[in-house]
């Protein structure tokens, strides 16, 4: 293992670095030295709990924090792409073989852009080919709030989407416009009951915290009025203000400014708290749940099993190979990939030509990544039974956060204590190797 920051240096230094939710990170892929062809990419791979994803880039707007994959000028597009996301899903199915699919979600963009046809018809895409059906697999499907109508939630529903999320961001329409998000919150309430009435089993709801404003008093209102709502589930997102975003063009904070820093990290205690005291268990530093959650179905496991992307942005993964579209933030760049996207063939649809291949060493710190930031904690058998090697032979470097007060190691679970749950976006970048670092650090973003 390289020399790298001590963890106790990770008291001392930033506590958002940045949000590890993958590894490794989306920016370490480059176009692949020979494109591989699906079939042999997943010929030894298990296909017996995969994670089905479909990814709609499109959106009414783009929010100011937002550098997803994302278009805002889809008038005229959808029917093409989904013609393009039906020509990937039958060549990937078929490139695969027979496969079972564990857990399914739409995401974007704006799923809900789709009007209620279009959604009929992915759903019913993604069933024919892949045998995925919502009421047979758990799913999640994204929506914000100006596209959440009664007549997209039936369809929906009908199809048998369980789970829900809606990104909020901020009750107040004083710190929605602050980031970029301009929006009523009779809009947001509307949709709110809308999604309630039509019954969605689980209901996620949004907020981000750390907008220019933003105390930790404001922000326990978005709280109290997320918490009417009794959702299943609140995530709260630190704002990040990435380059060639709405705010990255304003010049808001630096992501070295200590003092927006601590502004998030109290602003984080302080909804953290307040949703413990209402009953929500901590699943990570950003994740609070209430009851049971929509994940009753085959066993699945994001650090072990694979995952199928459809459509431009979508990344899919086997154990060695992570791969999807080439990546951009800025519109002209986005809107360049979609283009090639619809226009691919069959034979482009069934190879993989841009990605990252992961060595042993990644693959490695994935599994500890996907484990360890969660409140859960890190088995070290479970890993041992992986790679046939003790963690902390592998990864000594671990045994740091222990002694630093950030984990705790207990009947032979890694877990991060309070504080280093806190500083999961400061512990997942100090866990990244030196190549994959590298690379994140020299990619040329559009």
């Amino acid at each position: 293992m390289e020399e790298r920051m001590s963890a106790a240096a990770i008291l001392a230094g930033p506590v958002y670095g940045g949000y590890q939710y993958a590894y490794p990170h989306k920016t370490t892929y480059r176009p692949l030295a020979r494109p591989v062809p699906l079939a042999e990419a997943w010929a030894e791979e298990p296909k017996d709990a995969l994670f089905l994803y479909a990814h709609i880039p499109f959106c009414a707007m783009r929010c100011g924090f937002c550098n997803l994959f994302t278009l805002t000028r889809g008038e005229g597009q959808v029917g093409p792409y989904l013609d393009a996301l039906r020509l990937q899903a039958e060549t990937v199915a078929a490139s695969l073989g027979r496969v079972r699919i564990a857990r399914m979600a739409l995401g974007g963009g704006t799923p809900t852009y789709l009007a209620p046809a279009d959604l009929d018809r992915l759903l019913c895409d993604l069933r024919e080919t892949f045998g995925a059906a919502p009421a047979e697999v758990p799913t999640s499907v994204e929506t914000a709030p100006g596209t959440t109508t009664p007549e997209r939630l039936a369809v929906l529903r009908a199809h048998g989407v369980a789970r829900l999320s809606i990104g909020v961001e901020s009750f107040r329409d004083d710190e929605a416009r602050a980031m970029g998000r301009p929006q009523a919150r009779g809009l947001v309430e509307a949709a709110l009951g809308a999604i309630r009435d039509a019954g969605f089993p689980v209901l996620n709801i949004d907020l981000i915290y750390g907008a220019a404003g933003q105390t930790p008093e404001s922000v326990l209102d978005s709280v109290e009025a997320a918490l009417a709502w009794e959702p299943e589930e609140i995530f709260l997102y630190p704002l990040y203000v990435r380059p060639l975003t709405g705010l990255g063009r304003r010049g808001a904070p630096a992501e070295n400014d200590r003092a927006w820093d601590a502004r998030r990290l109290a602003i984080y205690r302080a909804a953290r708290d307040r949703l413990r005291a209402a009953g929500y268990v901590q699943v990570s530093m950003r994740m609070f749940r209430r009851g049971p959650g929509a994940e009753d179905g085959p066993a699945y496991d994001c650090a072990r099993d694979g995952m199928v992307g459809l459509g431009a942005g979508a990344r899919s993964y086997t154990a060695g190979l992570h791969y999807s579209t080439a990546y951009a933030v800025g519109q002209p760049g986005v809107a360049a990939i979609v283009a090639d996207y619809v226009a691919r063939d069959a034979a482009r649809h069934g190879r993989a030509d841009y990605g990252a291949w992961l060595d042993e060493e990644d693959r490695r710190r994935r599994f500890v990544l996907m484990h360890l930031l969660q409140a859960a904690g890190l088995p070290l058998r479970a890993y041992a039974e992986r790679f046939g090697t003790p963690l902390l032979h592998d990864l000594p470097d671990l045994a740091g956060l222990v002694e630093a007060g950030l984990a705790v190691l207990d009947s032979g679970i890694l877990t991060l204590t309070e504080a280093g749950l806190e500083r999961s976006d400061a512990i997942g970048p100090w866990l990244q190797g030196t190549v994959v670092r590298e690379r994140m650090r020299t990619f040329a973003l559009r």
